[in-house]
């Protein structure tokens, strides 16, 4: 079993755990052991749909003999009232792993939902939807496969694959200049330990146009306007597509913070490249979905 697949199979088993404990007291008390019956799964929102395949893993794991259909994929849009799973088989399984399937379905959904109209809202444009870490604990890898179900991109996934240079960093090393100079010694000395297989993108964040003028000196691979408003996003870009010019290919520009549904369109049409929007994770509405038993086999 690959490493992300043992990853996913200790998820359902902390939720499993979390939910179940040391067992379903309801079900064992009132239905009849090894009882069948037919159950769907129905969409009470409409969306985009994500975590399907998950889903199906964790009624499997509970039980290898259940037969689940569907003919949705991820990323498919889905309306209110559609059945978006079928599942047989005996109904103790079936009811122990209900809630925590439509947990992760729902939530996963509902990310893929959220995106998908940010993606939607800047079509046309260069620019691309990004996530962030603002993730649940645990969860980050699911919740990022639900942002690309919904259209998005991922930026790192955590600390370790690339180099981003915040506020913080930048108050407890000195400033723009010393953080990229140190940050270049850094990804050279990384990318000879590694004979060149590996490598690390650096990023750094301004808060000003004047902190965007330094930034540009060093060359990283990416600057951040963080909570730039429309015209300094624009300011910004203009400012690099000059030291284009001057100094040949110029970093790649993100804005982050504040970015809504009602401006990301605005912000896209000033020519960035990222848009990265934590909303996509902290704050997209979960879609509900129940599980009813539609047939019971004696």
């Amino acid at each position: 079993m690959r490493e992300e697949e043992k990853y996913l199979d200790g998820l359902i088993d902390v939720a499993l755990t979390e939910d179940v404990g040391v067992g379903d007291v309801t079900t064992a008390a009132v239905v009849p052991k090894g009882r069948k019956g037919l159950a769907e799964v129905i969409a009470r929102d409409g969306g985009v749909i994500a975590g399907l395949e998950f889903t199906q893993n964790l009624f499997k794991k509970l039980d290898k003999d259940l037969k689940i259909e569907t003919e949705l994929q991820d990323g498919q849009k889905i309306k209110e009232g559609e059945v978006v799973l079928t599942i047989e088989g005996e109904l103790e399984p079936i009811l122990r792993g209900e809630r925590v399937a439509l947990n992760f379905l729902g939530r996963l959904s509902g990310i893929a939902t959220l995106t998908s109209k940010f993606v939607e809202r800047i079509k046309g444009t260069e620019s691309k939807i990004l996530d962030t870490r603002k993730t649940t604990p645990g969860m980050r890898l699911l919740e990022k496969y639900a942002v690309t179900v919904g259209g998005g991109e991922n930026h790192r996934f955590g600390l370790y694959d690339m180099i981003l240079i915040k506020e913080n960093h930048l108050a407890a090393c000195g400033g723009i200049e010393a953080a990229l100079r140190a940050a270049r010694l850094y990804v050279d000395e990384y990318e000879g330990q590694t004979k060149g297989r590996h490598s690390l993108k650096i990023e750094v964040e301004v808060k000003n146009t004047e902190e965007l003028k330094e930034a540009l000196k060093f060359s990283p691979d990416i600057i951040m306007l963080d909570n730039f408003d429309v015209e300094e996003i624009k300011e910004g870009v203009e400012i690099v597509k000059r030291s284009e010019v001057e100094k040949g290919e110029a970093p790649k520009l993100e804005v982050s913070g504040g970015v809504n549904l009602k401006n990301v369109r605005e912000i896209a049409e000033t020519g960035v490249d990222f848009i990265s929007v934590g909303a996509l994770t902290h704050s997209s509405k979960t879609l509900d979905f129940s599980l009813l038993i539609r047939e019971v086999y004696e």
